[in-house]
Formats: structure tokens, sequence, C-alpha cells
């Protein structure tokens, strides 16, 4: 049990330590090459945020372990609205842009919406339940568009996006003491390296550790391995909350979530058919009601989240995870 758990918390530390190199890495040598800050934003940045989860996702693909990848992507999309986000609202009341309401939001309610029809192929074709590799190829559209959409939005503006420069930050400045193309191209190798190694000891470990405690591999998707690849994300929330940057920390969720469900599901699913485990129609309901729950607070409070919002939004994860967890 103690190299199990050993080996779980190893795979974590890589992955996040090389999603952190990648967004460094990739990011400083984009600079170089001259590509636009927009672009990094938009591509090289929003990929490392995610990386934990994407490389978790397709060594489970790889390996045959499909509910482990749903129980990861339904598990850290939950957890970014329950616990991060209301994390940071604790430390201080999120004000909503009307940026998000109206674009950001929206979107990520239609691809919940659009997998939790998905997911019911039982209900709406007869079948077995599973994201297959049409609908995989569709998320990844859908994804594409978003990324389209946010870009001509950004641009229709004519001015900087306070997200995307926060997000891109210092990462394309070199570490000292190596030439600056040299040390990103090693930063970015050793992040891909980090990403493949975590993925595979973090699927390794999530597997046995199901075994050996006889809960389904998605539960330990859905709670541990869920939370652990959240990490980036509750840290980068957390802090944006407590320097005052509220719109960064709501804006970093809300693209999080519609990142792992357009791009993570939809390349998990071309890789490989995701299947929908036995108990995961409850998973999606309450991703679904959680996510439209943000649409009442977002309108209320004068637009922000303040922190009895963000006691529910805890409460409401907390018990439903130990829900999860008992059942």
């Amino acid at each position: 049990m103690l190299l199990t758990l050993a080996n779980l918390v190893g795979g974590l530390v890589l992955l996040l330590l090389g999603g952190h190199w990648v967004v460094t890495g990739a990011s400083g040598l984009a600079r170089r090459f001259g590509v636009s800050p927009l672009v990094v934003g938009l591509t090289v940045v929003a990929f490392g945020t995610s990386a934990p989860e994407l490389a978790v996702n397709l060594v489970a693909a790889f390996r045959g372990e499909g509910t482990l990848s749903f129980g990861n992507i339904v598990g850290s999309n939950l957890a970014n609205i329950g616990l991060i986000l209301g994390t940071a609202a604790l430390v201080r009341p999120l004000v909503i842009k009307s940026r998000l309401i109206g674009r950001e939001v929206p979107l990520m309610l239609l691809a919940t919406a659009g997998l939790l029809v998905m997911g019911f192929d039982s209900v709406f074709r007869g079948g077995v339940n599973v994201i297959d590799r049409s609908e995989g190829i569709l998320l990844l559209l859908l994804f594409g568009v978003f990324i389209y959409w946010t870009g001509w939005a950004i641009r229709r503006r004519q001015k900087p996006d306070a997200l995307l420069e926060q997000s891109v930050g210092k990462s394309a400045e070199a570490p000292e003491g190596f030439p600056g193309c040299a040390a990103c191209m090693l930063r970015t190798i050793a992040g891909l390296a980090g990403l493949a190694a975590g993925g595979y000891l973090t699927v390794r470990g999530a597997a046995v550790m199901a075994e050996l405690l006889g809960v389904p591999t998605e539960i330990i998707g859905l709670t541990v391995v869920a939370v652990g690849t959240s990490l980036p994300e509750l840290v980068a929330s957390v802090m944006a909350a407590y320097r005052g940057a509220t719109d960064l920390a709501v804006g970093n969720i809300v693209g999080s979530n519609i990142f792992n469900l357009l791009f993570i599901m939809g390349t998990t699913a071309t890789v490989r058919p995701v299947e929908v485990p036995p108990r995961g129609h409850y998973d999606l309901v309450a991703l679904a009601v959680m996510s439209l729950l943000l649409v009442p607070f977002a309108l209320s409070n004068r637009r922000r989240i303040v922190r009895w919002q963000a006691c529910v939004l805890i409460v409401l994860w907390v018990g439903y995870s130990a829900w999860r967890l008992a059942g």
C-alpha cells in the first residue's frame, strides 16, 4: 500500500512539474521566434495548465482504463467549481465581469450539456453509454471554434487581455546561466518527459489503489487524481484572489473547465472511446447542477460570488465526493 501511495504521489508531483516546465519552455521558445502573446496564451499556456489531466487521460486511454479518464475529467471540473472556486471566494469575494457572463460561462454550460447528452447513449440512442471517436472529434472541432472565437474577440477589442497577460507572465524568461533557446528547449523536453512518466505512475498507482481499497477506478479518478491534477488551477486562482485579481480567478476556472471538456475529453475519446461507468450519470448530472449554479451566483450580490456562496460550493463538493466514496 505504501508503494502504491508513493507511486501515486510521485506521479502527481511529476505531472505538476512537467506541466510547469512545458509552459515555461514552450512559451519561451514561442516568444523568441516572434509568436504573439495572444497565441502563446491561447495555446501553450492553456495546454500547460491542463497538461496533468491530459497526460493522465492519454496514459489511461492507452492502458484501457477508460473509466479512470472519465472520472478524472468530470472530477477535475467538479473540483474546479466546488473546491477551487469556493476556496478562492473565501479568500476574497469574486467580482464577475460581464465578459465572463456573456462569453465563457455560456460556453462552459454548452460544453457541459453536450457531454451530458453524449453520456446518455442508453436514453437517446439505445446503445452502450460511451463517448466514442466521432463524439471526440466533434468535441475537438468545438474546441477549435472556441479558440478562434476567443482570439477574434480579444483582437476586436484592440486591448490587452488581462487573463492572457497574467497567464503568460514571465514564462518566456530563460533561466539564469543558460543560453536562451537551449534552456527553453531543455525545459520543454524535460516537461514532456515528466508528464509522460508522471501520467504512467499516476494511472498505475490509481488502478492498484482502487483494487486494494475495493472501489471502482473512476472513484479514485473522481477524487484523488482529480484534486491532484487540479492543483495548478487551485494555486493560480487562490493567488489571483489574494492579489485582488478576482476576474483572473474566475476566468482561470471557467477556461480550465472548457479546456477539459472539449480538448482533453475530445483527445482522449479520439484515441480510445471513453466508457461511462455504471454510476457515471450521477457525476454528469452533478457537474451540470454545479455549473448551472454559477449563473444565479454570478448575477446576484452585484455580480459577486461572496463567502456564503463559496461555503455552499465547498459543502456541495465535499458532500458529493463523500457520497461517491461511500457508495
